[in-house]
């Protein structure tokens, strides 16, 4: 056990570059896929069958084929002709991270734009709103706060995806954990590895949490996230006067 602490001291300065990488990653791809998850979920939703047509082929081919593939496909095939396009590899993998799980989250605008109620739609023709007012002003804020919990857990899928990037030359987190592996042993490793993706996506939940408590304030529909901690849940308090 000390020989593998005295490994994992040496290797430090690399694993918090490692970890360094990961991040960079988690929190491009995350930027990136929601951008991309915003924008073909409302084309998704367009009137017109081109606009349409094209987000569905977008998010089915996104959906339907491997991330690994396609990362392989943007740090191999691209360079090639007729492309011709070469990027750096930590580029490549936040554009394949964000192109694949925007496609999953296009889903999840898409489908909680959808459960907006129909008498807010109704309501804002009444108030003559045009399209652009109608879904900035009252129809996506409401969407928004129904859409965090999913947006949650492709935020925590993306940065457990990170994880393959190692295979176009990123030396991220898992890169500097298969090196460690090999001054220690595989427990030891794998092991402070799980421990690291667990606590960076806990801080990742928290941080939705947050996003979470704060739009549903704004509707009116919960309390901050402070108050919602230190107030006691109500079958907590029955069973303190029981």
């Amino acid at each position: 056990m000390i020989e593998n602490l005295e490994a994992l001291q040496r290797a430090l300065p690399r694993m918090l570059e490692g970890m360094l990488i990961t991040l960079e990653l988690t929190v491009g791809g995350a930027l990136l896929a929601f951008v991309v998850a915003v924008a073909l979920g409302l084309l998704a939703r367009a009137r017109h069958l081109v606009p349409r047509g094209f987000a569905r082929i977008v998010i089915e081919l996104f959906r339907g084929t491997s991330l690994l593939v396609q990362l392989f496909f943007l740090f191999f095939v691209l360079p090639l002709p007729p492309f011709n396009i070469e990027l750096p590899p930590v580029v490549v993998g936040v554009v394949g991270l964000g192109l694949n799980y925007g496609a999953y989250g296009a889903e999840v605008v898409r489908g909680s734009i959808n459960a907006v109620p129909a008498g807010q739609w109704e309501a804002t023709t009444a108030l003559s709103m045009t399209r652009s007012q109608r879904m900035t002003r009252v129809i996506f804020p409401q969407a928004w706060a129904l859409m965090i919990p999913s947006l949650n857990n492709l935020l925590i899928q993306l940065l457990k995806g990170t994880a393959v990037v190692y295979l176009i030359t990123i030396v991220d987190l898992t890169a500097e954990l298969n090196k460690l592996r090999v001054d220690t042993d595989v427990f030891f490793a794998y092991t402070l590895g799980l421990i690291v993706y667990f606590v960076i996506a806990y801080a990742l939940t928290l941080v939705m949490n947050g996003i979470e408590s704060r739009a549903k304030h704004r509707l009116g529909q919960g309390t901050r996230l402070r108050e919602s901690i230190a107030a006691p849940t109500p079958d907590a308090g029955r069973a303190g006067t029981a």
